[in-house]
């Protein structure tokens, strides 16, 4: 059965730093993509960052690029994200999610969009105050 099982959520001002982990149990970890979405109250699940299998392609959403970093750690089965100059509209809660696994192809250059993710942490809340 697989797990992924967010953390490192929490509250923090304007401008401070956030890392997010994501581990992920009862999958080949290493040949699956990844991504994080969030998603703030009364508004749709919107994708932030994506890394592929191998950790050699990344892309980010326009809000956050810049800000924002992926990475994986594929001896721990770990996915991060450092989240840096956070503002209040990053407020929302954090999903790490797992493609459909196999090295699937991922060039980069724009984020895996939300359909091709098979499996779905719980979330983690993130909360930035002004």
């Amino acid at each position: 059965q697989v797990h992924l099982v967010e953390s490192g959520g929490g509250l923090v001002q304007a401008g401070g730093s956030l890392r997010l982990s994501c581990t992920a149990s009862g999958l080949r970890f290493h040949t699956y993509s990844m991504g994080w979405f969030r998603q703030a109250p009364g508004k749709e699940r919107d994708g932030v960052s994506c890394i592929s299998w191998s950790g050699g392609s990344i892309d980010y959403g326009d809000s956050v690029k810049g800000r924002f970093t992926i990475s994986r750690d594929n001896a721990k089965n770990t996915l991060y994200l450092q989240m840096n100059s956070l503002k209040p509209e990053d407020t929302a809660m954090y999903y790490c999610a797992a493609d459909a696994g196999g090295r699937k192809y991922y060039s980069g250059g724009y984020l895996i969009p939300e359909y091709e993710y098979r499996y779905w942490g719980q979330g983690t809340q993130v909360t930035v105050s002004s």
